[in-house]
């Protein structure tokens, strides 16, 4: 290994802009990220693109490190043998420790109709692409989104406070994650937004046509823009690149989110699956793996063993509109409590995250390694337990 180790990390999201500005606490490390976009995403304000009261992105001079490179392009493939990345645009970059944070987008929906006729809104462009469709329709036309996750919610109270007419369908349970009191408190103010919430076994979602939806229970809704935000995909580049993925796609890592193929890989946030047993696809999560999956390549280029990872999480924060919100508390381990904030108070407070959480980038950016302590879910343990022995609660965890 020469003197200088370099470090190239995959993906400019919450996650990869955490690691490769921890990664910056040596002098003797150079960090390259490679990213598609020249701009950093707030994929959490994403609906707010669509509704146009906000752009959702934020120049990455202010997230970012100084001292790192940024190299805006896409990864075609990864070479472990050579270690190396090839690009789109037909360079390669070599690496001595790779970060895998290339984050999560789209699912293919499997929905006959869907892929042609509905519009998804995990990423930048297909929430501008969204946007452009949603100001062309007429003001009455009937807007159906489909899914009843935080982004399916968020995006429908964001249409209906515009003065659309939205129909929301959940395929199942309204916010299947949330507590029954925190899913009571989102549906009375959807009811009071105007939106006609469709839920239960009979609103899965069977095809998509040009103008309307079709439900399993034989219903047909008019829909002028259908909305999809039913489940997240991986992109496929660890599988193209011949490392070890879950049956989603994600990079199997042990539990310093090192890939179980190479040494040389860590990986971090929604593309990563430690142990198989993969954190729930978010910004909170992506937050605490970007530092700590850098902290695994600081830790073997001190001669030191890796830590395994921590994660905890506090809750999930829904935004209903731009007056009124939904903080759900949940315990570490992910599981939603009875408690709650809701009302103008949520709404603050969910602004407030997200303000916060560019504000953790930007001061990882100027003070790498400040943030030392992580939260910790006691129950990860005993699930990691039950895994080895197989036993059935590794698989209600995933």
């Amino acid at each position: 290994m020469t003197d200088n180790t370099e470090v190239v990390v995959i993906g400019g999201g919450y996650a990869g802009v955490m690691a490769a500005n921890r990664l910056t606490r040596r002098a003797d490390v150079s960090v390259t990220l490679i990213n598609p976009r020249a701009s950093f995403v707030e994929r959490i304000r994403l609906h707010q693109l669509v509704g146009g009261s906000h752009d959702a992105v934020v120049g990455y001079d202010r997230v970012l490190a100084k001292g790192v490179r940024l190299v805006v392009d896409t990864v075609d493939r990864i070479d472990t043998a050579g270690r190396g990345v090839t690009l789109a645009g037909g360079d390669t970059v070599g690496y001595d420790y790779l970060v895998y944070a290339v984050g999560s987008g789209s699912a293919d929906p499997g929905v006959p109709g869907a892929a042609e006729f509905a519009h998804p809104i995990a990423t930048l462009e297909e929430a501008h692409r969204l946007r452009a469709v949603v100001a062309a329709a007429p003001a009455s036309a009937p807007v159906t989104v489909v899914g009843a996750g935080p982004t399916g919610i968020e995006t429908a109270a964001e249409l209906a406070e515009a003065g659309r007419a939205v129909t929301l369908v959940c395929g199942g349970v309204l916010g299947p994650y949330l507590h029954p009191r925190g899913r009571r408190s989102i549906a009375g103010r959807l009811a009071g937004l105007g939106v006609t919430v469709l839920d239960g076994p009979g609103t899965k979602v069977t095809a998509v046509t040009r103008d309307a939806v079709r439900l399993a229970d034989g219903r047909e809704l008019p829909s002028a823009v259908t909305v999809w935000t039913a489940g997240f995909g991986v992109p496929d580049l660890a599988a193209r690149s011949g490392l070890s993925t879950d049956a989603a796609g994600r990079l199997l890592t042990d539990e310093t989110l090192t890939s179980v193929d190479d040494e040389r890989v860590v990986a971090a946030g929604d593309s990563a699956a430690p142990s198989d047993l993969p954190y729930r696809m978010s910004c909170q999560s992506a937050v605490q793996l970007g530092p700590q999956a850098a902290e695994t390549v600081l830790s073997r280029l001190a001669g030191e063993p890796p830590a395994p990872v921590s994660v905890g999480f506090a809750g999930q924060c829904i935004s209903l509109g731009r007056r009124a919100g939904v903080f759900q508390f949940a315990q570490r381990d992910d599981t939603a409590n009875r408690y709650r904030l809701g009302g103008r108070p949520g709404a603050r407070l969910k602004e407030f995250i997200c303000k916060t959480t560019v504000w953790q980038l930007s001061y990882e950016a100027r003070k790498p390694g400040a943030h030392t302590w992580w939260a910790t879910d006691g129950k990860r343990p005993l699930l990691l337990a039950a895994e080895r022995d197989q036993a059935p609660a590794s698989a209600d965890r995933v």
